[in-house]
């Protein structure tokens, strides 16, 4: 007779980026002007704004720091659409995937933020790298990554 003994799960083990995602306030259409945008992100306080396209889907992420270069020249915000811009673009994390594979492509890509889409790529919201690592144990990062 073999007895088991129950595994303890290891933290982190079985999360979605749906578990760890956070719900985006504010969005801009990508026609929208940078200076729109500088507008939207100033008077909201925030970072960052998730862009979607003409059929309400996202198209990406652009933040403060990514819209600087445009800032510098004022003829360039009343006339530059926000998709005519360097902001980060597709392809996006999705609720289902696992929290710790998205922590790895995250960090393997460098970014701080990550848009999360539905299946037919409506904006659902945004993971940021320091929740999703926060979430999960620091062996388990290793683990996922060494596999």
């Amino acid at each position: 007779m073999t007895i088991h003994t129950p595994q303890t799960e290891q933290p982190g083990h079985g999360l979605t980026v749906a578990d760890a995602m956070d719900l985006c306030d504010y969005q801009i259409a990508h026609d929208s002007t940078v200076d729109q945008a500088n507008d939207i992100l100033r008077g909201a306080g925030v970072e960052y704004l998730l862009v979607r396209d003409h059929d309400g889907r996202c198209e990406g992420l652009v933040t403060r720091t990514g819209l600087h270069p445009f800032l510098a020249r004022s003829w360039y915000t009343e006339r530059t659409a926000i998709g005519a811009t360097a902001h980060q673009r597709g392809p996006f994390a999705w609720p289902t995937m696992g929290l710790a594979l998205a922590a790895i492509a995250m960090r393997v890509k460098h970014l701080a933020l990550w848009p999360v889409v539905d299946e037919d790529g409506y904006i659902l919201g945004v993971l940021s790298a320091d929740r999703a690592t926060g979430l999960l144990s620091p062996g388990l990062l290793a683990t996922a990554s060494a596999s």
